[in-house]
């Protein structure tokens, strides 16, 4: 039987601090505004801008130039200049939508009635819908895979109640959180497998638990300046991590120090990336877990070394190995 403490979306204090269950992890959650006009157009504009700072370059277009956009994109036939235009048109949607959101607010406080049937916010509304649509073409910033889920933000937070909203939220905060767990253990499973990387596991563990800290936390939080602190220096001291070789280590050895060391750094990059914006990155995560579990075959056959092939890891028969008087890289 369930306890009642653990059904999703169950609330208990914890240290004077409300959390709610979702995913197996007690979030921290936050009070949430008055379903207003004004509170939606706070948190479209707040999530708008998180959008654009997560996603690729050049799609901050502002609402103004949305015709121009629209033409560029329709009469692209290049694919993939189309898809970076269609891009740029979801950005210019989103940034009309603001726009027309705002002067919906400026009426109202000036008494004039706004109901969701009001062209102008059917307007917003269609803005957003056509802009989520083509939020599928949109990259994350390391180029990597879309976000659709953070695309998809505003949106939902025009449709939705405000409530409704930060439930939806806290939803994928749990599956960060879980990501996050997954990904510490399988780089910590790929580094212990051979004598290289002793220490390292503390390092990433540590680096997991602010970082859930980190994923939880709004940047109106107070703690956010303790909590940010904590979570870059956790990183850099992964970063900053040196591999033991032995005295007289070989060629191979060497390379495959140097190819942990890319896998530790590419380990702490989508550990950031997937934190700050509080989604998932599947298709990221499952390409890098492929790497971390080849890295760690290869430390446990013998004469073999992990090599990189277009995108890909494979493991291959090492060469006679050649000594070097160096003990790091």
């Amino acid at each position: 039987m369930v306890s009642e403490e653990t059904v999703e979306g169950s609330k208990r204090a914890v240290d004077g601090q409300w959390r709610a269950y979702y995913g197996g992890y007690w979030i921290k959650v936050y009070d949430a505004p008055a379903d207003t006009l004004t509170a939606k157009k706070q948190l479209i504009e707040a999530l708008t801008r998180r959008l654009f700072n997560h996603v690729e370059h050049g799609l901050n277009i502002p609402g103004l130039r949305l015709d121009e956009a629209r033409r560029a994109f329709d009469a692209e036939t290049d694919a993939g200049k189309k898809r970076v235009k269609g891009a740029m048109l979801a950005g210019a949607l989103f940034n009309r939508a603001t726009a027309v959101f705002t002067k919906a607010v400026e009426l109202q406080g000036l008494g004039i009635e706004i109901n969701v049937d009001n062209a102008l916010m059917r307007q917003c509304g269609e803005y957003l819908q056509e802009a989520l649509a083509l939020g599928k073409m949109v990259l994350h910033c390391s180029g990597e895979e879309g976000i659709d889920e953070l695309w998809g933000e505003p949106f939902k937070a025009f449709v939705f109640p405000i409530e409704e909203f930060y439930k939806s939220r806290y939803i994928k905060i749990g599956q960060t959180m879980r990501d996050i767990d997954r990904l510490t253990a399988e780089m910590s499973a790929a580094f212990e497998t051979g004598k290289m990387f002793p220490g390292v596991r503390p390092l990433l563990s540590d680096l997991a638990r602010v970082a859930k800290i980190k994923c939880e936390t709004l940047h109106t939080d107070p703690e956010i300046f303790d909590v940010w602190a904590e979570f870059v220096t956790a990183g850099e001291r992964v970063s900053a991590f040196e591999p033991q070789l032995p005295q007289r280590s070989s060629v191979e050895e060497r390379e495959q120090a140097a190819h942990g060391l890319r896998l530790l750094a590419a380990g702490r990059e989508l550990i950031f990336n997937i934190t700050r914006a509080r989604v998932p990155m599947p298709k990221s995560t499952a390409l890098l877990i492929d790497r971390l579990r080849q890295f760690g075959a290869a430390q446990a056959t013998p004469g073999a070394i992990v090599v990189q092939s277009a995108g890909m890891a494979r493991l291959t028969p090492a060469a006679p190995a050649q000594s070097t008087d160096h003990p790091r890289l």
